[in-house]
């Protein structure tokens, strides 16, 4: 067994890409496993139920994980999927808790279409991916933390932005074009379509911060993934990824959050 981040890496490149779904769940889980993936049910059973189909119906699995992040118990992954030579196109965002022995326990994750092409004219996955900067972990997370806290919850307030979020902001978001004036257009103004409500989960490793949120948007229940890259103190750019919470009775466990 190698670390959480190499764990959590592990049951996805083996289990999904490599198609051993069995092997790699009985392999990197620990003596529970606790599901939030509303399709899936809990336990190592469930994990196979839901993936053994998947794996015989797409049977081309291109599965690329771009950014992993390890932070105490935490372990967070972006991922792009390309499954059966472009018919579908994802990018997964996953969240794991571990335990002591690094095993995995709990998964949440936010799964939206990838897009080549977004309102910033980048896709929703490039730009930087090296984890630089580890001895500003807590600082960073704090940064992030007082953004949600006091504009992406609240609202409203969005000239102090300029304090945590660059001016020249680069987005990943698939509708948000660059720089701070849409973003707080978007997700700050009192006219906002994306409304925060509550930090779920946060994992911080160096320069990169990535949140688990629960949100609306234009007033419907969103479970919101936000990946920020901070430079020198500021989030400097930005990734996004949003899923429906889907009704109660569509539910194969104990839900999003």
């Amino acid at each position: 067994m190698g670390t959480k981040k190499d764990n959590a890496i592990g049951l996805y490149m083996e289990g999904i890409r490599d198609g051993n779904a069995r092997e790699a769940i009985t392999k990197y889980t620990g003596a529970r496993y606790t599901q939030h993936s509303t399709g899936v049910a809990d336990g190592p059973d469930g994990f196979v139920a839901f993936f053994e189909p998947f794996l015989a119906r797409n049977p081309k699995r291109d599965i690329q994980v771009i950014r992993a992040l390890e932070d105490g118990q935490h372990v967070f992954v972006h991922v792009y999927q390309n499954l059966n030579d472009g018919e579908a196109e994802w990018v997964t965002t996953d969240f794991f808790d571990t335990d002591p022995e690094d095993r995995i326990v709990e998964h949440w994750d936010v799964i939206a279409a990838y897009e080549p092409k977004t309102a910033s004219g980048r896709t929703s996955v490039d730009g930087d991916y090296e984890v630089r900067d580890r001895e500003l972990t807590e600082a960073n997370r704090q940064t992030v933390q007082r953004l949600i806290d006091e504009f992406l919850i609240p609202g409203g307030k969005t000239d102090p932005l300029r304090e945590y979020v660059t001016e020249d902001l680069s987005q990943h978001d698939s509708t948000v074009p660059d720089g701070i004036a849409a973003y707080a257009a978007y997700a700050v103004s009192d006219g906002r379509r994306l409304k925060y409500e509550q930090a779920v989960l946060t994992v911080a490793e160096g320069n990169f911060v990535a949140t688990l949120c629960k949100a609306k948007l234009d007033g419907e229940p969103v479970a919101q993934v936000d990946v920020y890259r901070l430079d020198a103190g500021k989030v400097v750019e930005r990734w996004s990824n949003l899923e429906p919470v889907p009704p109660r009775e569509a539910w194969a466990n104990s839900g999003k959050f």
